[in-house]
């Protein structure tokens, strides 16, 4: 138990790790989807190919949407790449390294989808049956065009009457499954290769330059995550002050028969400056606005106040002199 509680712990203070672990998951999701799959090409003109691209590519398409969803870094991308200026400038580099890293990483369970697939050579022989030139095949050499193109729709069925006894069938389902194994393995090859050259060439060009861009791409999923985390400490600061407002006229009452909610109101009143003089939802509104178009720069020099449980913090940006006060652009909500 005690290995499980640290690989857990491990897991929760590493979230690239779980990342890592969530697509791991994901690719051996789509093999095992793919290994239940019941494949029936319709063994049809016209129909083969559409059937069996679809399933070569539309699978593929929805393991990619899902290794997006079930990351949070893409938005923290699109954010990061939307955002407006203001007081904190944009790094092109950044973004640019945060995107690859997504699509790395969404991009496993996909490839995994692919060549799995073309490996086993079933699809692809569904869906180019009827492109084989049937001049390399003697058993066609005799039919008419029509017929030649009906036979070679029904190579992937071996079951069906008219190819039973064709002696052709058969060397054009190897001849088939074979460039799809083929291209499968050159794929592998490739993603193999490409991973090596970016893992080990990279640095050696701009080792400082690559630092920095992973060193701010943490920083800015790491900001994101304690903004959330602030969010909600602050929304239950500002529900609890809501509704001992509204239940002011019973707090005697209250207080009376409930010693906990007592230390509540107390600890509440001890902690009503987190809130920072917020009072209603237009407040809330202007606060996330400002910090959506006015981010703080990147100083930690502006660390002036001290906060009164014995935190620093840096001073609010609607804190200063009316004249210094920023003004975000007339918008109501976020």
């Amino acid at each position: 138990m005690d290995r499980f509680r640290m690989i857990f712990q491990y897991f929760q203070s590493n979230p690239e790790s779980v990342m890592n672990g969530v697509c791991g998951l994901l690719a051996l999701a789509s093999v095992k989807m793919y290994a239940c799959f019941d494949f029936s090409c319709p063994c049809l003109p016209r129909y083969n190919e559409a059937y069996g691209l679809g399933v070569l590519l539309v699978p593929p398409a929805a393991l990619l949407l899902c290794g997006l969803l079930l990351t949070r870094q893409p938005a923290a991308v699109l954010e990061e790449w939307r955002r407006p200026r203001g007081r904190r400038r944009k790094d092109p580099a950044v973004v640019r390294y945060m995107c690859s890293s997504v699509l790395q990483r969404a991009m496993i369970a996909p490839v995994v989808w692919i060549i799995v697939t073309l490996l086993d050579g079933k699809c692809f022989v569904c869906a180019f049956s009827g492109s084989v030139d049937p001049e390399k095949f003697a058993g066609f050499a005799n039919a008419s065009p029509a017929q030649v193109q009906q036979l070679l729709a029904k190579v992937p069925c071996k079951d069906d009457e008219l190819m039973r006894n064709n002696t052709s069938r058969k060397a054009v389902s190897r001849y088939l499954r074979c460039w799809s194994q083929a291209l499968g393995w050159s794929i592998l090859l490739i993603l193999i290769i490409a991973a090596f050259l970016a893992r080990w060439l990279t640095p050696c060009f701009s080792p400082a330059a690559l630092l920095q861009t992973r060193y701010w791409s943490n920083y800015i999923d790491i900001e994101q995550k304690i903004f959330e985390e602030t969010c909600c400490e602050h929304s239950r600061h500002f529900a609890h002050q809501c509704i001992l407002h509204f239940f002011e006229s019973m707090r005697k009452e209250i207080k009376l028969h409930s010693f906990n909610l007592h230390r509540e109101e107390e600890e509440a009143e001890g902690e009503e400056d987190l809130l920072r003089g917020i009072t209603d939802q237009d407040q809330v509104n202007k606060l996330l606005q400002t910090w959506y178009y006015e981010k703080p720069p990147l100083d930690v020099s502006q660390v002036t106040q001290r906060h009164p449980l014995g935190r620093e913090r840096s001073p609010a940006p609607w804190a200063d002199s009316p004249s210094s006060q920023p003004k975000p652009p007339q918008h109501t909500d976020v």
